[in-house]
């Protein structure tokens, strides 16, 4: 009678899909986009008193942690997420810290100087506008970054554009999971800082 019991609560515990024993959950891999490049690109001439970038902004579906991805191949209007993976902040946040820190890190003037320590009236504003960061699949074993955002360039007074220029940047990821989509991204990420600087420098130059 007790061996009928208890075969019949193993039976109801496989129907309804329960587990004896516990599982233990895999851990949550947390990201960011590393540090910012040591080596400023080689037209690099560009001091924090020219420019202040402000917090860069996003879309609603892109405040979030979550590391996205695309099937290119299957559905591309819909959007995966890796399940045990995700961003220390969302994308937008991630890519204004990392912009500021190269800034910071390569200030041409110096970090005794008192220019430092204000904000002055020749400051120009840098308004960036993220509308892409996701991997995209175009087949099962084939992925890239994708980086897509709008810089505005504007007057320190009258706060008026001046410059407008859209970028879009992509890096092959290696691996087809969420280790090698984060080091496309920080890739990609420096190839557009880079981008992003040798055009505020042109326009630097040309005033």
């Amino acid at each position: 009678m007790m061996i009928k019991k208890f075969l019949a609560v193993l039976l109801a515990a496989l129907l309804t899909g329960c587990s004896l024993t516990p599982t233990t959950p895999a851990p949550v891999q947390v990201y960011d986009l590393g540090p910012a490049p040591i080596t400023a690109p080689r037209t690099f001439s560009l001091s924090q008193t020219f420019v202040r970038i402000m917090e860069i902004s996003a879309p609603t579906w892109l405040d979030t942690q979550a590391i996205q991805y695309r099937l290119a191949y299957h559905d591309p209007a819909r959007i995966y997420i890796y399940a045990n993976s995700r961003w220390a902040a969302p994308p937008a946040q991630l890519l204004t810290e990392h912009f500021k820190r190269f800034l910071a890190n390569h200030d041409t003037d110096g970090p005794d100087n008192d220019k430092r320590q204000t904000t002055p009236s020749t400051q120009y504003l840098l308004k960036i506008e993220l509308s892409e960061f996701a991997q995209v699949f175009s087949t099962q074993n084939d992925s890239h970054a994708v980086i897509q955002l709008r810089a505005t360039l504007y007057e320190p007074d009258a706060h008026l554009p001046i410059a407008l220029h859209s970028f879009t940047m992509t890096q092959p990821a290696t691996t087809a999971d969420a280790a090698g989509t984060v080091a496309a991204f920080i890739q990609a990420s420096d190839n557009l800082l880079g981008e992003l600087v040798q055009w505020l420098a042109a326009i630097h130059h040309s005033r």
